[in-house]
């Protein structure tokens, strides 16, 4: 039995696991579904994102070269790295000047002696070249903010999910390890956990060092950098450290806004089952008193560009298709492992094209862990064929064109004899039936009474699956007995899948000429809250009364601080951590997520307090993301909210409050 195959069982076998993974999966698919029911015209968009994605894979030069140099005009500083040692070694240069730095500033020997500190968002690039591993060997010290990478982190492995890390884990498991290495007393109630998590690493965001991130969408007309999160770390490590470090896949590029309003309108509802992350940020120019540094990494992409495996460079990093593929939803990520028990950074069906593309021979029998059956296809957002380029892993297409293929990639050598002896036969329709009968024959002695046949362990199917007896009679002979020989037509309906956009006696949205009403709806939906107001100063301050809250991070220019005086409340534009309330003006709402833009200066005071209030105008809210896009065209740093932060990442159990504000509450004027 192979090493493969024993991590197969052992993950099978794992009763755990098998609970974590279904709770998991049932609650993602009923999400996805129920997310895509507010987008009918969705077959629609993933053809266009489809477009889009394999016009950028065409002509991805001409578009890196425009992003580059639209992030120089930015003052942000790019580098390029071939492979994995390179992106590590730019990282590592990076984090020493900051030494240097940090060395010639400190105020004493304690401060300037101190590990350099890098607080990282979640990042599957960052998994792909091993970075917190050199980092860390470098006597850097590198804490993950997400909730499941943290929880992984101090487990000591690897994410097990694209989307939640810790998507193998159940509740105790957690409850044990923040007892063992966090001190905290022992308890399964998951607020509690991510409370836990929430203050220790509070203090990781507020003395790092470096923050450092993934990039989910470049957009190649204004060298913008889109960065999705749902808890706010995103946010925290690209906005709070004086140096930030963007790292990015070549291929992450959209060729403009509007082509990142649709990637927005698919990602979130195939990732999570929401309409809109809760912090969507996308970032220009670098904040004040702040440096950026954009990695873009190559890492075996223009390879896998220049092979048959082109297309899995479409993907968006959704991991519906893990959602979605059967095999997957039985082992978890875990049991993706390479020849050399190295488990794979990239998982699934998607994982078993990009990870022996990307990374080699290794894990070319990863693809082998399919059934074909065509769900990943379905789920994916982009429209990927995955089944398509799975057959062509197993079939040595993993390399560039014109290099050796070995055919059967990841087969046991009696696998493939078995599977060239078939093709032999099946390619020969008089021999084909003459093994049928065969195996009739055969068959109906060892096992006349069963319609299942247990056939050897060794052939893979012995393990937990029967094979169906052979029927005693070929299709032919069974089709020409019944019908006497004669010709049947059969009338076959024409597959009406592709007519999309066509909806015939759909009912119209409720609220689509009521903006207003349909924005307070999907905010309360999102546990925000709304107030329509006269005068947003006069009931703010009431709400503070309300709350004994005397001092507030202000924003200017957004309340009659006048007011505030004579009511006795302070307020400072300074971050401050201790400071529970922050008030912003909202440049928009859109009226289908219940979101609110945030621009340049607010930025902090909607994300550091555990209470953010937005003063937003009824009538700049509107109908969607692609009407607010040119809103962010000149800002050096816009991010829509959505709602407080939030977090699924133990047991697919949604926990309000988690690095981002607890609380959001718009006041409508």
């Amino acid at each position: 039995m192979t090493t493969f195959r024993k991590r197969i069982l052992e993950s099978i076998n794992n009763e755990n696991l098998q609970t974590a993974l279904d709770n998991n999966t049932e609650r993602r698919l009923k999400g996805r579904a129920a997310a895509f029911e507010s987008i009918p015209d969705w077959r629609e968009r993933r053809l266009h994102a489809n477009k889009i994605r394999a016009d950028v894979i065409d002509n991805l030069n001409a578009y890196l070269e425009k992003f580059i140099a639209k992030n120089e005009e930015n003052g942000v500083i790019v580098h390029r790295a071939k492979d994995a040692a390179e992106a590590i070694q730019i990282v590592l240069s990076i984090t020493k000047k900051s030494l240097q730095s940090r060395g010639v500033r400190g105020e004493n020997q304690k401060e300037s002696s101190r590990k350099v500190l890098v607080a990282k968002s979640k990042s599957m690039v960052s998994e792909e070249i091993a970075l917190n591993h050199a980092l860390e060997k470098e006597n850097i010290e590198v804490i993950e903010t997400d909730l499941g990478e943290y929880i992984v982190q101090l487990r000591h492995e690897r994410p097990s999910h694209i989307i939640t890390p810790a998507a193998h884990l159940k509740k105790e498991q957690v409850a044990e390890l923040f007892h063992e290495k966090l001190g905290i007393p022992y308890t399964t109630d998951i607020p509690t956990l991510t409370a836990t998590a929430r203050k220790v690493l509070r203090e990781v965001f507020l003395t790092a060092d470096i923050g450092l991130s993934g990039v989910n969408f470049g957009v190649a007309e204004t060298g913008g950098v889109c960065i999705i999160t749902n808890e706010g770390n995103g946010r925290m490590v690209a906005t709070l450290p004086p140096v930030h470090i963007a790292l990015m896949g070549m291929e992450r590029i959209v060729p403009n806004l509007n082509d990142l309003a649709l990637m927005l309108s698919l990602l979130p509802r195939s990732a999570t089952g929401q309409k809109l992350t809760v912090y969507t940020q996308l970032l220009h120019k670098p904040l004040e008193n702040q440096t950026r540094h954009l990695v873009i990494l190559d890492n075996g992409r223009t390879r896998l560009r220049n092979s048959p495996l082109r297309e899995s460079l479409y993907c968006i990093r959704c991991g519906a298709c893990l959602n979605a593929c059967p095999v997957f939803r039985e082992l978890g990520g875990h049991a993706y492992i390479g020849s050399d028990l190295s488990i794979a950074p990239y998982p699934g069906p998607i994982g078993s094209v990009i990870s022996p593309g990307l990374l080699g021979e290794n894990y070319v029998q990863l693809a082998q862990a399919s059934s074909l059956c065509g769900a990943c296809k379905d789920a994916c957002p982009v429209n990927i064929d995955l089944p398509k380029l799975l057959t062509r892993v197993r079939a040595g297409q993993a390399e560039e064109r014109g290099k050796k293929k070995e055919e059967g990639a990841g087969l046991t050598p009696s696998t493939k004899f078995g599977l060239q002896m078939y093709t032999r036969i099946a390619t020969h329709p008089k021999l084909f039936t003459a093994s049928q009968k065969l195996a009739a024959l055969t068959f109906s002695l060892f096992a006349p009474r069963s319609q299942w046949i247990r056939l050897p362990a060794f052939t893979g199917w012995g393990y937990s699956k029967d094979f169906p007896k052979f029927a005693g009679k070929t299709f032919r002979e069974r089709y020409k007995g019944k019908h006497g020989g004669r010709e049947t037509s059969i009338q076959v309906d024409k597959f009406a899948g592709e007519q999309v956009g066509r909806f015939e006696g759909e009912q119209v949205d409720k609220f689509q000429s009521e903006p207003v009403s349909q924005f307070i709806h999907e905010l309360t939906a999102l546990s925000g809250n709304v107030q329509q107001t006269n005068n947003a100063t006069k009931d703010i301050i009431e709400f503070l009364k309300t709350h004994n809250i005397s001092k507030i991070h202000l924003e200017p220019n957004v309340l009659d601080e006048n007011l505030l005086r004579e009511a006795g409340i302070e307020f400072t534009s300074e971050p401050d951590p201790q400071i529970i309330v922050g008030v912003t003006k909202a440049v928009c709402g859109l009226a289908d997520t219940g979101s609110v833009l945030i621009v340049d200066g607010a930025l902090h005071a909607s994300l550091i307090p555990e209470i953010h209030i937005a003063v937003l105008k009824q009538s700049d809210i509107l109908p969607s993301l692609p009407d607010a896009m040119h809103l962010i065209n000149v800002t050096r740093a816009a991010v829509f909210v959505t709602g407080p932060s939030r977090t699924a990442d133990i047991e697919m159990t949604l926990t309000i409050g988690v690095h981002g504000p607890k609380e959001i509450h718009v006041f409508l004027t």
